[in-house]
């Protein structure tokens, strides 16, 4: 897709998600596998914002968001730890997390179980499971390097942004759950069950070292 045609549509992306409160900032373009947000002399080549001091530039003002998509196909990014925190899997705990958030609804009906959310899902693999904020992480997970919470003065980058490898794509929309959003620390029980089986049916053999390919947004 050229970047005429992706303009309008991370504009049109970044305005709904303004229209349902969750505050929005422009992110560097992508441009030739970098990013490039245009500010004299950043030497950040991934994903970031594009505005100076991000966190106060960030809004659901739509006609300001507006204004900011008029011209360039910015990255679309939203700040967490306002509307919503983010907690980010692997594939594999992600997986297994939406596949029981879905049994339970199916059990107790929609919006009763207050587990299942939005989840959107970068190309590299990582999927970031949007909850209610302000809940910190539990011990079991803190201590885990596999999941991460992004909250106050952190943000991640929104559907339909491309990045280098592919575009971040929704594995669970927001209008798929009428933008309601889970509990944290439900989610975070199911996050810890989650690991507690892939820890029993892993692999006991030593593994050699790789390289890990996924991909952690911080501020």
């Amino acid at each position: 897709m050229t970047r005429a045609l992706q303009r309008p549509r991370l504009r049109r992306a970044a305005l709904r998600y303004a229209d349902h409160e969750w505050p929005v900032l422009p992110g560097a373009c992508l441009t030739g596998g970098r990013f490039v947000c245009g500010r004299p002399g950043c030497p950040t080549i991934a994903c970031h914002p594009a505005v100076e001091s991000w966190e106060l530039e960030a809004t659901t003002d739509v006609a300001r968001v507006a204004a900011w998509w008029r011209a360039r196909p910015h990255s679309v990014l939203i700040a967490t730890g306002y509307a919503f925190d983010v907690l980010e899997v692997p594939a594999h705990l992600g997986l297994r997390v939406l596949g029981a958030a879905r049994l339970l609804a199916g059990v107790v009906g929609p919006g009763r179980g207050q587990v299942r959310g939005p989840v959107a899902v970068t190309p590299a693999g990582r999927w970031m499971l949007l909850v209610a904020p302000g809940d910190p992480l539990r011990p079991e997970l803190d201590e885990s390097l596999d999941v991460l919470r992004h909250g106050p003065g952190s943000w991640i980058p929104a559907p339909p942004t491309r990045l280098p490898d592919g575009p971040v794509r929704w594995a669970v929309s927001p209008e798929e759950v009428q933008w309601r959003l889970p509990d944290s620390y439900a989610v975070q029980a199911m996050l810890v069950d989650a690991l507690g089986l892939y820890a029993r049916h892993a692999d006991p053999r030593p593994l050699l070292p790789r390289q890990s390919t996924g991909t952690r947004y911080a501020a």
